[in-house]
This record gives structure tokens, C-alpha cells and sequence, in this order.
């Protein structure tokens, strides 16, 4: 019970987009095309994923006076890797990213779980935490990413869904769009969110 309270917590509860409002700078960034939120949402997850992992691990081993120190050299070593397998291997996706990979070694979301969970719990609590933040964080950038997408182009993932009729709304896919959808979205949120606590 307590791995799947773990697990769900950042799926909408403590969701770091819609709920803890952390994170804020790629989400506002990169989401104007669905593909851009998916990789970024991935290379954070698989960043927030591995340093949890290795920082559970270490934690008894790093003096407190240094751990911040720590953390960020052991989430550096993570975002390298991302950041150099984009470049390799997706690098249209990694010309569009950009700046914001190596940004995500001071993306609030993982810093702030290496410090209150991974340094705190064992190395299984800290996967299936790192786990559901990961999801969460993923599925709130995919959301807006394809929200603006579709007012701003008529398409999802490249594929033109609204026909040629349809007149795009062009501020969706700039950088005004972002706090726009966000803000309908983070309405929407909070209004589901009085509902099932009036309940």
C-alpha cells in the first residue's frame, strides 16, 4: 500500500506541474508541439529516475554538509548522458530542446526529491516515488504540449487532425500560448480537484 501511495502521488495529488507548480521553466518552454513535451518529459524522467536510484544508494555515505553538492554532481552525470543520447541518436528533438536538457540538472522536481524522498527512503520507495513524479511530470508537459498543438497548428505529433479548414490560433505556439493553455488547464485542475474534495 504504502509502494503505491508512493507511486501515485505525482500522478495528480502532488502532480509537480499542475499541483506543486514546480518545474515551470520547460513545461513554459518546449510544450508548443506534442513531441517536444513527450522527449522532454522522458529525458526528466529518466534523469529523475536514475539519480533517485543512485542517491538512495549513496545516501549514507554523503556528509550532510556536502549533499546538495552531491546531488547535483550525481543528477549532472544523468542529464550528460540524456542530453549526449539526444544529440546522438534525435537531433532534430535535441536542436529544439536545446538548453533546456542541460537546464534539467536545476529542474526543481528532481532536486527536490533527491532532498525530501530519495535521501530520506529505502531504494524501492525511491524508484516507485521517482516513478510517479516522472509519469506525472510527463503526462501535465504531453497535456499542454498537445493542447497547443492543436489550437496552434490543427495537429498531434505532426499529423494534421483538424483538417485545412481550420485557421490556427498562431499565438498557441508562442511563447504567450504557453501561459495561456496553462492557465485554462491549471483552472480546470483546480475546479476537479474542489469537486472531489467537496465529496
Amino acid at each position: 500500500m504504502t509502494l503505491l501511495k508512493d507511486l501515485t502521488r505525482g500522478l495528480w495529488r502532488e502532480n509537480p506541474i499542475f499541483r506543486l507548480l514546480i518545474g515551470m521553466c520547460p513545461t513554459l518552454a518546449v510544450t508548443n508541439a506534442a513531441i517536444n513535451g513527450l522527449a522532454m518529459g522522458l529525458a526528466t524522467s529518466f534523469v529523475l529516475i536514475c539519480s533517485s536510484i543512485i542517491i538512495s544508494l549513496i545516501k549514507n555515505f554523503i556528509p550532510s554538509k556536502v549533499r546538495i553538492p552531491c546531488f547535483i554532481i550525481v543528477i549532472a552525470t544523468f542529464v550528460t548522458i540524456a542530453d549526449l543520447v539526444l544529440a546522438a541518436f534525435f537531433p532534430d528533438i535535441h536542436a529544439v530542446l536545446g538548453l533546456f536538457v542541460p537546464l534539467i540538472v536545476v529542474n526543481c522536481v528532481i532536486l527536490g526529491r533527491a532532498e525530501a524522498f530519495a535521501s530520506k527512503n529505502p531504494v524501492h520507495r525511491s524508484i516507485f516515488d521517482a516513478l510517479g513524479m516522472s509519469i506525472g511530470f510527463t503526462w501535465a508537459l504531453l497535456l499542454i504540449s498537445i493542447v497547443r498543438e492543436i489550437l496552434g497548428m490543427g495537429s498531434v505529433f505532426g499529423i494534421n487532425i483538424l483538417g485545412k479548414a481550420f485557421t490556427p490560433f498562431l499565438i498557441m505556439v508562442l511563447p504567450p500560448g504557453a501561459f495561456l493553455a496553462m492557465g485554462v488547464l491549471l483552472g480546470i485542475m483546480n475546479t476537479i480537484q474542489d469537486k472531489l474534495a467537496t465529496r
